[in-house]
């Protein structure tokens, strides 16, 4: 059953990339795919649209994207020949833009609507739908009900969130949730919201619906430093391997209930735990801090007085949360040979997952 749902999502993404002058995309997601949208929040502190972010992108200036240069999706949009698709904020309310694709993504957003509360202002996976229906009636405005039905059918959506549900809410001690729930509490509320959220994508037209697991968040340079010996905390990447696992569970149920359904799950944990532990198969030199000298106690991020580290391309990690744009580079690689490149038609077993 696998193999056979494999083989229909990965062919209709060949497909989709044949053809991707036509290519819309949908981008749903949290800081590592942001665009932008928090530039036009007025009281967001998860904001990145100042030095020394954005210092290796094109012009060389922050845009809100919360890396030194691209995102994931920036290169894998070029890699289809098409746009990276603008913040949703950014458009006019009737921009033919609109009919290209938006990005909705948001820094400190989650699954849960309380998740980066005390960030005052992001837009929550629930607030991203909700701006995507707003597209949807927009796009049927102006090319009437059945061309838009068609266009929203045949486009992509990425969806990449749940990282702030725990990094910036239950792994924090002093919010509710992390008092309120056990663990398994926890993850069963996320899979519940998220599938209620994925239906709701679906009763509004999305078809092709891929959906970004989370990292080895225990790895990160926030997280790291909370270990006594800097290693990566084991017990983080667990839940993290227990999420995916479920998520992945989710969305072959939702393949078998929604007619016409084509979700699929893109499993980069792997990806990137070898990329942090084994930095210089890849051409990194350090994996374990952070090219710009952050302070973990005020958030993690580069400011404009921090220092950086004399080569950019040595680090895995730009800030204390997300890749540097070397490490996006080699991750999108990755992730876009997994879901355009046709599988063989006798798969090799599958080798086991890496030990959190």
């Amino acid at each position: 059953m696998w193999m056979a749902l494999a083989t229909t999502i990965f062919t209709t993404m060949v497909a989709v990339a044949s053809s991707a002058a036509s290519t819309v995309t949908f981008v749903f997601g949290d800081s590592l795919t942001e665009v932008g949208n928090n530039n036009y929040l007025s009281y967001s502190l998860a904001r990145s649209n100042y030095p020394w972010y954005g210092v290796d992108y094109d012009g060389g200036r922050a845009t809100g994207r919360f890396t030194n240069g691209r995102t994931i999706g920036d290169i894998i949009s070029k890699k289809l020949g098409i746009p990276s698709p603008p913040p949703y904020l950014s458009l006019a309310q009737n921009d033919d833009a609109l009919l290209k694709g938006v990005n909705y993504a948001s820094g400190g957003a989650g699954i849960l609507n309380d998740t980066g509360l005390y960030f005052i202002q992001r837009m929550s996976f629930d607030d991203q739908i909700q701006n995507f229906n707003k597209t949807r009636e927009v796009i049927k405005a102006k090319i009437g009900a059945e061309a838009a039905a068609k266009l929203c059918s045949e486009a992509i959506y990425f969806i990449g969130l749940g990282s702030n549900d725990y990094v910036n809410n239950y792994l924090q001690p002093f919010l509710a949730d992390s008092q309120q729930y056990t663990y398994d509490e926890f993850v069963e509320l996320l899979i519940g919201t998220l599938e209620g959220q994925l239906k709701r994508l679906y009763q509004l037209g999305a078809r092709k619906m891929v959906f970004h697991g989370l990292g080895p968040l225990g790895c990160i340079p926030s997280q790291r430093v909370k270990s006594k010996t800097g290693q990566c905390l084991k017990r983080v990447n667990e839940w993290v391997v227990e999420f995916n696992s479920k998520v992945q569970k989710l969305i072959a149920s939702l393949n078998r209930q929604l007619p016409q359904a084509k979700l699929s799950f893109a499993d980069t944990y792997g990806d990137v735990y070898d990329l942090i532990q084994n930095p210089t198969a890849y051409g990194f030199k350090v994996s374990n801090t952070s090219c710009c000298k952050v302070d973990t106690d005020i958030g993690g991020l580069c400011l404009p007085n921090s220092k950086l580290c004399p080569n950019r391309k040595d680090y895995v990690f730009w800030d204390a949360f997300h890749p540097s744009d070397a490490a996006n580079a080699v991750l999108a690689d990755k992730l876009f040979s997994r879901l355009f490149s046709p599988i063989p038609s006798s798969a090799p077993t599958p080798t086991p997952a890496p030990s959190p």
